[in-house]
């Protein structure tokens, strides 16, 4: 897994040379985004240029009108000259105005193009990322990828990246324009480009820093929100309110005080800028004054040059606002950038193996595995589950169990050895029959919102009404599906909200037996079950795992009851193994843990 990627939340950490790892990452992006759109670009550049000539025209047909129509009109009479520049100045203005909303338009269109490509990469691309990468990667930062990141880089295409390049175009444009008309007021304009370079490369600089850290510590504000909200059961279990509240109060007010720089930031540069441009217009209204005093030079020229100096520093605010929402798109960029340079840890195969039909003979073979390469949970792990066999896994809380559920699941790979499914390495086995054969029922027993049915037929999304009901009916969740407003039709809200952790928990044993996997796993996945319930699946659970390898991993004994066999799990190896009734028969590890689940239905 590439680090850059999920720690690029603050650069400020990084050497150099990963900064410019960074940057060229965020430049393919932009440049991979930008390239199906590269005919589109042209033409409104295009448009834009022309757009841009036709403003600048403006003043010095102003100044051919004083100086050189206005004296025939009044002298000779002669209207022409006069109705020409007025007939070109209103043509410039009305084909200038069409094709700047022509430009717009343009322009509006490649920036949602680009931003639907970059929104659907971001989500196609964090489904497939292994979940290594989501256990690790918190929600928040996803959402605010999703959010907040991608509103500024649509702020810099939609505004900031527009007032940068006609700014650019008009100020390049003016300059010529005025040398043209007057090369001696172009000469001053000139020299004021050193004291506004050194404030744009000043503002530049500051607002770089100031912009990264907005982005940082919004992506903060949005992961305090999120994990609060979406843990909300546990905040008031545990009355961690005012805890939350003060640490909420912190990132929000840091995300406060770095706005406020930034609003000091551009409040400096502002009045600078005011400044030089103030500066730069009085000179050239006293240099040509003296020169219209003198006769060398005319009233139109004059206005022109004052005119074409005015109108230069007009977009340089908006090149200002470009490097506003440059620093905030740029810090944005690189976090998507580094999201979509994650790839899988655990990848598709190159040439996968089909298997179209699993038995579910599943074996560890010398399987090592640690989380991240950290510490070992698996030493030299051999194992070997026959077709068709229910095993049980009880142990203590780290003893490897969950871990194990996981690598016959490929959610991991181990680091040495191999998990084979039917002799085939689950790394060689082609996607869609591993997720066929292979079916987990978690505790957790996520609901999708949409119906009852719906839900259900995820393991089977071709699946009919009838087979949805025959599936509920052999788990038992037939008769409080019936009992809902809608039935099978009825909407279970946000995360299943509308029906009960135990009732969630049928549903997701309806989906499994309607997948019909070779290989089942459940993991813990009755422990949102209260007695009677349990007591009611336990026949269910005969249906369910009957005729298949199934993995059950529980604390409730009496769950363990219907496997065939039982290992027990310490510290990432098996030290017991046999049929439950030996095992309690003994006076090993289960015969203990049986003993004191016995005790306590006394």
């Amino acid at each position: 897994m590439t680090v850059i990627g999920t720690q690029g939340e603050d650069r400020s950490n990084y050497t150099k040379e990963e900064s410019r790892a960074i940057r060229q990452r965020s430049l393919r992006l932009l440049g991979s985004l930008i390239q199906p759109l590269r005919l589109r670009i042209i033409v409104a550049a295009l448009v834009l240029v022309v757009s841009t000539a036709l403003q600048v025209a403006g003043p010095i047909l102003i100044g051919i009108a004083l100086d050189d129509a206005l004296p025939q009109l009044l002298e000779a009479a002669d209207w022409m000259p006069a109705i020409m520049v007025t007939a070109v100045f209103l043509l410039a203005g009305i084909f200038g105005a069409a094709l700047i909303g022509i430009y717009v338009v343009l322009a509006a269109r490649i920036t949602q193009a680009v931003l639907l490509d970059l929104r659907k990469r971001i989500f196609l691309h964090t489904q497939r990322l292994s979940l290594e990468f989501h256990e690790s990667y918190t929600s928040g930062r996803i959402i605010s990828r999703q959010t907040s990141d991608l509103d500024s880089i649509r702020e810099l295409l939609d505004g900031g990246l527009n007032n940068l390049v006609s700014g650019v175009l008009f100020g390049l444009f003016t300059f010529i324009a005025l040398v043209i008309a007057d090369w001696k007021s172009g000469v001053i304009l000139a020299l004021a480009g050193i004291p506004l370079a050194l404030l744009m490369r000043w503002f530049y600089q500051r607002s770089q820093l100031v912009y990264r850290e907005s982005r940082v510590i919004s992506a903060k504000v949005i992961v305090q929100f999120v994990e609060t909200m979406t843990g909300i059961r546990a905040v008031k279990s545990f009355r961690k309110e005012p805890r939350n509240d003060v640490a909420f109060r912190k990132v929000a007010g840091d995300y406060r005080d770095v706005n406020r720089r930034s609003m000091v930031l551009f409040g400096t540069f502002e009045p600078g800028l005011m400044a030089v441009a103030g500066l730069t217009l009085a000179l050239v209204v006293l240099w040509g004054g003296i020169r219209v005093s003198e006769g060398t030079l005319g009233v139109g020229v004059l206005l022109a040059a004052v005119l074409y100096v005015r109108n230069f520093f007009a977009p340089m605010q908006d090149v200002a606002m470009f490097l506003n929402s440059y620093q905030s798109a740029t810090a944005a960029l690189e976090k998507v950038s580094g999201v979509l340079d994650e790839q899988p840890t655990v990848p598709d195969p190159e040439k996968p193996v089909d298997l179209w039909t699993a038995r579910g003979a599943v074996r560890f073979d010398e399987v090592t595995f640690g989380y991240n390469g950290e510490k070992t949970i698996l030493p030299n792990f051999t194992l070997d589950i026959p077709a068709g066999q229910t095993v049980a896994l009880v142990g203590t809380t780290g003893a490897g169990k969950s871990t194990l559920a996981k690598l016959v699941s490929r959610f991991y790979d181990p680091t040495v050895g191999a998990v084979t499914l039917d002799g085939i390495d689950l790394r060689m086995l082609h996607p869609k029959d591993l997720r066929r054969a292979i079916v987990m029922v978690t505790q957790e027993a996520y609901l999708f919102s949409g119906t009852v049915a719906d839900n259900i037929a995820l393991g089977k999304p071709d699946a009919t009404l009838d087979e949805i009901r025959a599936a509920a009916r052999a788990v038992g969740a037939d008769g409080f599906i019936s009992s809902l407003p809608d039935g099978y039709g009825t909407d279970v809200n946000k995360r299943g909200g509308r029906v009960s952790a135990g009732q969630r928990q049928l549903i997701s044993f309806a989906r499994a037996f309607l997948a019909d996997p070779a290989v089942l796993i459940l993991d813990e996945a009755t422990a949102s079950l209260d007695i009677p319930s349990e007591r009611l699946i336990q026949e269910a659970l005969q249906t369910l795992l009957a005729d298949r390898t199934a993995i059950i991993i529980a604390h409730r004994l009496s769950t363990v009851a219907i496997a065939d066999r039982v290992l027990v799990m310490e510290h990432g190896e098996i030290i017991e193994d046999d049929t439950p009734a030996a095992l309690i028969a003994g006076t090993g590890k289960f015969a203990q843990l049986h003993a004191a689940w016995q005790e306590t239905l006394v």
